[in-house]
């Protein structure tokens, strides 16, 4: 696959922040495309889905047929980043659905996680982390609103962040998913490490 000037990334946009990751990609050199419909997925490397809401985003992902398609991308090799309610979306077991949809929220399954939501508490409660991530220099400054953690990791999933003793960063093969919102902060780091590793799918260090 090519380096990151020629990468490929669609970022779902739907709803939510999918401007403030189209911006950081761009810095980076990546092509960028936004993806609303099943055709919007040829060609990409890899897709974002970004934070907002949930269970909003599922149902526009139903309402214009994406589940399936999704899937298929990542089957055939593509990699995929969610971010806040992108990482919902992409557990494999979703915790603290509303009452309305019957304590049931639908995902993709990709990721061998349990994502708790809400799980550091509501909007009220959001807060900003100097949050240490394995692989940078520094650490990276996490903004965590309204964010789920991963309550139980699978064994083919390793850990790259912690925060208040909850898993908020987590990478299996070609699927990323952080709690926080990196595409809020003005620092690309994490999406070079998209771009560069997990598109590339290069072996995570345990």
């Amino acid at each position: 696959m090519a380096g990151k000037a020629s990468t490929r990334i669609g970022v779902l946009a739907l709803q939510g922040a999918f401007r403030e990751h189209r911006q950081l990609l761009a810095a980076l050199g990546a092509e960028v495309r936004e993806v609303r419909l099943p055709g919007d997925l040829a060609g990409l490397d890899g897709v974002i889905l970004p934070g907002g809401e949930s269970t909003t985003m599922a149902r526009l992902l139903t309402e214009y047929a994406l589940w399936e398609p999704l899937r298929a991308f990542h089957a055939a090799g593509g990699a995929l980043w969610g971010t806040c309610a992108g990482a919902i979306l992409l557990a494999h077991s979703v915790l603290g659905a509303p009452p309305q949809f019957g304590g049931r929220q639908d995902s993709l399954g990709l990721l061998d996680v349990t994502v708790q939501r809400n799980a550091f508490g509501r909007q009220i409660n959001s807060f900003t982390d100097a949050l240490p991530v394995r692989g940078l220099d520094t650490p990276f400054p996490a903004v965590f609103i309204r964010a789920p953690a991963f309550v139980k990791v699978g064994v083919g999933c390793t850990v790259l962040a912690t925060a208040r003793d909850q898993a908020v960063m987590v990478r299996q093969d070609r699927v990323l998913a952080t709690a926080f919102h990196p595409e809020l902060t003005g620092d690309t780091r994490l999406h070079a490490y998209f771009l560069e590793d997990v598109v590339q799918n290069k072996v995570v260090n345990k």
